[in-house]
């Protein structure tokens, strides 16, 4: 009974000490400063005047490197064939100083049956 009560009190004095830690999680681009930002947009806005109509998903990942977001699905066409579409979206602006990257931040690459047609606004548009 007296090793349950101390066990008990220990844990309850755990939990108050505790009560204070806080955690980030999820947040790991905050630590990133300004500069970083700069660069990878700068960077990423010269590796996008290097595509060419026609790339494989592979070959864009691979001069592009990792997307901040992508997205995938399939859609019928007119002909009633089924297409893959992905979006790959990479940062390239400078939208709001929250050190997060948002869709409205990033060119979208989009695929059409893993062949490249297209980036930006007006390629979104498209599909």
């Amino acid at each position: 009974m007296k090793s349950k009560l101390i066990a008990a009190s220990v844990l309850a004095l755990m939990s108050v000490g505790l009560s204070g830690c806080v955690i980030s999680v999820g947040d790991h681009e905050s630590g990133k400063s300004h500069e970083y930002w700069q660069e990878q947009q700068d960077k990423n806005r010269a590796l996008l005047a290097n595509l060419a109509l026609g790339m494989t998903s592979e070959q864009v990942a691979t001069l592009m490197g990792t997307a901040d977001f992508s997205e995938a699905y399939t859609q019928i066409n007119s002909a009633n064939d089924e297409q893959a579409i992905k979006v790959l979206y990479y940062r390239t602006q400078w939208a709001k100083g929250d050190g997060k990257t948002t869709k409205d931040e990033c060119t979208p690459v989009v695929f059409k049956n893993n062949t490249l047609v297209g980036w930006g606004d007006t390629a979104m548009k498209q599909i």
